[in-house]
């Protein structure tokens, strides 16, 4: 055999029977790094606390895993258009060709007029007839599931927290009922936007006291959803609807 043939041959079986060496980096402190992450996730935001009088008094601290969660626009969405549409009441009704007013007798003879075949003139082609197709009063019923509420939520929480549109507040279960004292009180904390006043119970005093004021509405805690918070520019949250939340 000649020379050539023999050193190309001794070249492929060394290329074959060279393993691949396999580099792995190891990460150092990863333990440390998973604690630090843990602890990340269950820490406190902090936004302003007022009392009802307006003055800030200090700061309400805010778990992360409710107000800290990734906000998820395409569940918001949907959360939103479930609770618009269960909000619907589609009453809309038409009366076809056997529920008008009107009678049954033929028009005229069949045959012989030259004119086209009519039967009835309840008929849809006529003025005054049925209408064909028409809406009729009917219950549209979306769901969410409780996972998916609880997530819409919490995203929507979230988002307000990120726009710096929320604020706590104490001294709910002290309030007279007048509307000035909320006028009041939302002056000295958002300029006198609207908001959603979160309480933990139902207040009568306090709804009584946001009835007349524009885009300013009273939800319980446990009636809270995410079209609600999303529906308002500003989110304030009393001490003790923040305790049932948690």
């Amino acid at each position: 055999m000649p020379a050539k043939k023999l050193k190309t041959q001794n070249l492929k079986l060394k290329t074959t029977t060279q393993k691949s060496k396999v580099t792995r980096t190891v990460i150092p402190n990863a333990k440390d790094k998973i604690v630090s992450r843990r602890e990340a996730r269950h820490s406190v935001l902090s936004v302003p606390l007022y009392s009802l009088l307006g003055r800030q008094t200090g700061t309400l601290d805010l778990p992360k895993e409710i107000f800290g969660a990734k906000v998820n626009k395409k569940l918001l969405s949907q959360a939103v258009r479930v609770y618009t549409t269960n909000q619907k009441s589609l009453l809309g009704s038409t009366k076809t060709r056997g529920e008008v007013e009107g009678s049954t007798v033929k028009i005229y003879r069949q045959k012989g007029t030259g004119r086209a075949r009519h039967g009835s003139v309840r008929a849809p082609i006529f003025v005054g007839g049925g209408i064909v197709f028409g809406p009729q009063p009917r219950k549209v019923r979306l769901t969410l599931p409780k996972k998916m509420k609880k997530a819409a939520l919490l995203s929507a929480l979230s988002s307000k927290v990120s726009e710096k549109a929320v604020v706590g507040v104490t001294g709910f279960n002290e309030a007279s009922g007048k509307t000035k004292e909320i006028v009041n009180l939302l002056d000295k904390v958002n300029g006198g936007k609207g908001a959603l006043i979160v309480i933990s119970d139902k207040m009568d005093n306090v709804i009584r006291a946001t009835h007349n004021i524009p885009d300013t509405d009273v939800s319980p805690v446990n009636q809270l959803n995410a079209f609600e918070v999303l529906r308002h520019q500003f989110l304030v949250i009393s001490k003790e609807a923040l305790e049932k939340l948690k």
